[in-house]
């Protein structure tokens, strides 16, 4: 892209239009994205160390009753919840479509000696077996999804649970959907982060489509050369109504609004609900 190519862009955009997705996939932004999900310096990518700690303490206590379990993690990023739930005796398997993400979870599975495995697949493809007791997919990551998609991904894991097993979904509120669409305009500095190793600059812009429910935030990444790269991710918002229906509508009969992954009083991140629904 060029400079004139900002200048000439299409606002709004259309949901999706311009890609499903940050490039997670792609080697050298994938490599970048692990050192964020690694930092202990924000929960932007992933959580740090000590809310992972009190989240897992949680699903080993109250979800899986401290009995060893199968746990499939769809979006698992370098493995920080399933190598630990591994640790405590569970017996682990890990999706994602970061090469280095699932890179970092195999290494540190390897060098404990845990009982997990790790695929690099796309969720929305991916086999996710049988008679499994506990899915997760948590940290906002269901609304990237289309809404088929999503009820797809909601079907086969109700489908691969076990009698008794859970589901547990961790989606943006309908609230912090809007929000992120109604974020507007800004920009920002770079030396080495997410977005490039070498000094760049950020142009950001966020666009809210009430009638669909979608936020859709649009990145351009210029380079001190003037190269000029468009990254785009659009969310998907769901009302609480909303939530529970596409889970009853899997064949979960009933489905548990819960405060957060670390049981009530957390309050650290409002923007995400939690929803946990067993087949029966």
């Amino acid at each position: 892209m060029k400079l004139s190519d900002i200048v000439s862009r299409t606002a709004p955009p259309e949901p999706w239009g311009e890609g499903d997705n940050i490039p997670w996939n792609e080697p050298e932004f994938s490599r970048r994205m692990v050192a964020e999900h690694l930092s202990d310096a924000h929960d932007r990518a992933s959580r740090r160390p000590r809310g992972v700690d009190r989240h897992v303490s949680w699903i080993h206590e109250a979800v899986l009753q401290e009995r060893a379990s199968r746990v499939l993690d769809l979006c698992c990023g370098p493995g920080l919840y399933t190598n630990r739930l591994a640790e405590l005796g569970h017996s682990c398997r890990g999706i994602d479509y970061s090469p280095a993400s699932i890179e970092h979870a195999l290494r540190e599975a390897a060098q404990g000696g845990l009982d997990c495995s790790y695929d690099l697949a796309d969720v929305r493809q991916a086999d996710f077996g049988e008679e499994n007791d506990l899915i997760m997919l948590i940290f906002g990551e269901f609304n990237v999804f289309r809404r088929p998609e999503a009820a797809d991904i909601v079907l086969r894991s109700f489908e691969a649970l076990r009698p008794g097993g859970a589901l547990l979904l961790e989606p943006h509120t309908l609230e912090a959907v809007r929000e992120i669409g109604e974020s507007g305009t800004s920009w920002f500095t770079g030396g080495s982060d997410l977005f490039s190793d070498s000094p760049h600059i950020v142009l950001q812009e966020g666009f809210w489509n009430a009638q669909s429910q979608t936020a859709v935030v649009r990145y351009f990444v210029v380079g001190t050369d003037g190269s000029v790269e468009r990254l785009s991710v659009t969310y998907q918002g769901y009302s609480s109504v909303e939530y529970l229906s596409l889970l009853r509508d899997a064949g979960f009969e009933s489905a548990d609004v819960i405060e957060s992954l670390a049981g009530a009083g957390d309050g650290s991140q409002v923007e995400l609900c939690a929803l946990l629904a067993r087949r029966e």
